[in-house]
């Protein structure tokens, strides 16, 4: 009974650091629509298909997980048999073949049969036997970009504040033979269903050859990322509590350790509870039996380093241990195991991540635990997930062509099947899609010369655009309207629209990020839709898209955030607000324009982190500088653009353009 009451508070505090299933579905409903959505868009345009893969794509928000992307060509499909190819048109699509023979279980050679393919895969080909087989190491290398490093199969490297890691591969829709028994394994789990939907998915080919095989440069991983994916929503919450457990577990084994010193990672534990559900070794796998379950994986991966074999879950020839766990290296990794082994599951309590919960309940004995979900978050809480996975999960576009190639995806995605968060997701595409379009229109037609009707029309079109955008947007967005006027020489306009804005973004139930009153909140839109409440009380960052100019005044910025690699220019819309207030008024209303800049100055000077987060002060200083510059205050537009250079630019890396600034000023 102790253990089943130790069982229920690691759960509940497992549901409150890893997420509750509802916010874990939020999570991955805004990855799925999102994926969806580019990869029709891409798919038609560029050829290309991206999906998010790993930990974050499986519904975990660890603060050290990174990004895993794989990417690869749709013109390029790979067959597993020559009789395949008459699925496809030979005259658009460049078949490449698989040749697993001389490989070892889960690895094989891609040969091209007729020689032909785009110019970056032919330049990785390496002519063997007579035949030109594309070599893992020469493509691995070829998509090396800007500062990215080799990790493995992935070229690994950061933009903003992401680390990311991206895998460029190659794809088949067929299922690999040597996995073929693997559905006969399924009698338990996953369901028929999520059987057929893993098996019709097919599989990827990851740049990495076997370290032991005959041809480690030239050979390809199979990878079944898009399956695991699959199984991992295929799991129960508490089979997913337990999968994060044994990752918060493994980085206590590993910490400290270099990459070549770590014998276990996550895709071993992610095997491990594969196999352990697979094998009904628990009948129950509910809050009560979540300790139970992770000592069955925690035995079974103990069982695999003694025995030096680790067996892939799709094709359990392939021991993932073999060029890694064994020798020396083994023998001391099981002496640890088996240590903790000894302590049983009291071991736990060494982790510092666990120990809290585990305590909580061990310090009283008599504490009734509550694992309906229902009570540990508040409708606030699942909210504040929604909107934040909606503002981490950006689109990005190029051109008009690509803005509309998007609406119309929207259009036909529409008509699906969706979720309420996948339905606020498309709205938040559209809204800031519609934006987008705007801006490119004005500039095409400012650029061009156009004629005065089809200016005129055009301007018309955008403002019935940003008026529809904003009926389904964010608070925030009415920015956008403002930063239009104001771009076409409309300062009343633009500040009758600052106004408005003014006022709902000082609505005292107004959520910003993690920043919001919960009672405030709930009276203004508590009980209502999550579409009312953006657009009535939630507020987002505004974000420039590098290649679109909103107002001129930040073009240099969106430059050198362009040139450092940023994707994005990001301001707060509270720091937007005032200066564009500042702007409008400044010919006109003089005194108007100095209390705009009064109130810029003070919130800069003394926001602890709330309107202005830590990660914006410097374009928020930047800013601030601008106005006061134009002003003619030079000294201090200096002290403003020197505090902005000392902020951290993670994010926008914008201090080319600051030391430029600061450059005109002496």
């Amino acid at each position: 009974m102790a253990l089943q009451t130790l069982s229920e508070s690691l759960y509940v505090g497992l549901c409150l650091k890893v997420g509750t299933s509802q916010q874990v579905a939020i999570r991955r409903d805004v990855e799925d629509i999102t994926e969806l959505l580019q990869n029709k868009v891409t798919g038609t345009c560029d050829n290309i298909h991206i999906i998010l893969s790993g930990s974050r794509r499986e519904g975990f928000r660890f603060k050290d997980s990174d990004h895993d992307f794989m990417l690869w060509s749709t013109d390029h499909p790979v067959l597993w048999d020559l009789s395949q190819a008459q699925f496809y048109n030979t005259h658009r699509d460049k078949l490449i073949l698989c040749y697993s023979s001389e490989s070892p279980p889960g690895f094989t050679l891609l040969w091209l049969p007729l020689e032909e393919a785009s110019r970056n895969v032919l330049s990785a080909c390496v002519r063997m036997n007579g035949a030109l087989y594309i070599s893992s190491a020469k493509y691995r290398e070829g998509n090396i970009t800007g500062s990215d490093e080799v990790h493995g199969p992935c070229s690994s490297g950061t933009r903003g504040l992401v680390e990311y890691d991206r895998a460029y591969c190659f794809v088949s829709e067929f299922w690999p033979p040597s996995a073929s028994s693997w559905r006969d394994r399924c009698l338990s789990w996953p369901p028929p269903c999520v059987v057929n939907d893993i098996i019709g998915s097919g599989c990827h080919f990851v740049a990495i050859g076997h370290k032991l095989g005959n041809h480690t440069d030239i050979e390809w991983r199979i990878s079944f990322s898009k399956a695991e994916q699959k199984l991992v929503y295929a799991m129960n919450h508490t089979q997913f509590l337990i999968y994060a457990l044994l990752k918060l577990f493994v980085k206590e084994i590993n910490y400290g350790l270099s990459d070549e010193e770590k014998l276990l990672c996550t895709y071993h534990i992610k095997t491990a509870i594969f196999w352990a559900i697979q094998q009904n070794v628990i009948h129950d796998w509910c809050p009560q039996n979540l300790l139970a379950g992770f000592w069955v994986c925690f035995k079974l991966l103990l069982k695999w380093v003694y025995e030096g074999v680790c067996p892939n879950f799709f094709i359990p020839e392939n021991n993932m241990f073999l060029n890694k766990v064994y020798g020396e290296a083994q023998s001391r990794l099981f002496t640890q195991l088996y240590s903790l082994y000894e302590k049983g599951i009291a071991f736990l309590l060494h982790i510092p991540s666990i120990r809290s919960y585990i305590m909580n309940v061990l310090c009283n004995p008599r504490l009734s635990v509550c694992t309906d979900e229902r009570t540990l978050l508040s409708e606030v809480s699942f909210d504040m997930e929604l909107f934040r996975e909606i503002d981490t999960n950006p689109i990005y576009q190029e051109n008009l062509h690509k803005c509309m190639e998007y609406l119309h995806t929207v259009e036909q995605v529409i008509r699906l099947p969706l979720t309420q968060c996948q339905i606020i997701m498309l709205q938040k595409y559209t809204a800031f899609i519609l934006h987008c379009s705007v801006f490119i229109l004005h500039d095409m037609y400012t650029t061009t010369s156009g004629v005065n009707k089809h200016v005129y029309i055009a301007d018309k079109l955008s403002c019935y655009m940003l008026k529809l955008a904003a009926k389904f947007g964010f608070v925030s967005d009415l920015l956008y309207i403002a930063m239009y006027f104001y771009k076409t020489l409309r300062n009343r306009q633009a500040l009758s629209v600052i106004e408005m804005t003014k006022v709902k973004l000082a609505q005292p139930g107004l959520m910003y990020r993690t920043h919001v009153d919960p009672e405030r909140y709930t009276e203004a839109v508590g009980g209502r839709s999550w579409s009312a409440k953006m657009r009535n009380a939630v507020a987002q960052t505004i974000r420039f898209e590098h290649n679109i100019c909103y107002i001129d005044e930040l073009t240099l910025e969106q430059q050198s955030s362009l040139l450092n690699e940023s994707t994005l220019l990001r301001v707060s819309p509270f720091t937007l607000l005032h200066m564009l207030e500042f702007l409008c008024c400044r010919h006109v209303d003089p005194r108007r324009a100095q209390a705009a800049l009064d109130d810029l100055q003070v919130q800069v000077h003394h926001d602890q982190g709330v309107l202005v987060p830590v990660y914006l002060r410097d374009i928020s200083w930047e800013i601030l500088g601008i106005c006061q510059q134009m002003t003619g205050n030079h000294q201090a537009a200096l002290y403003s653009y020197e505090q902005s250079l000392r902020q951290d630019s993670i994010l926008n890396r914008i201090h080319n353009a600051t030391r430029h600034r600061i450059q005109d000023l002496h």
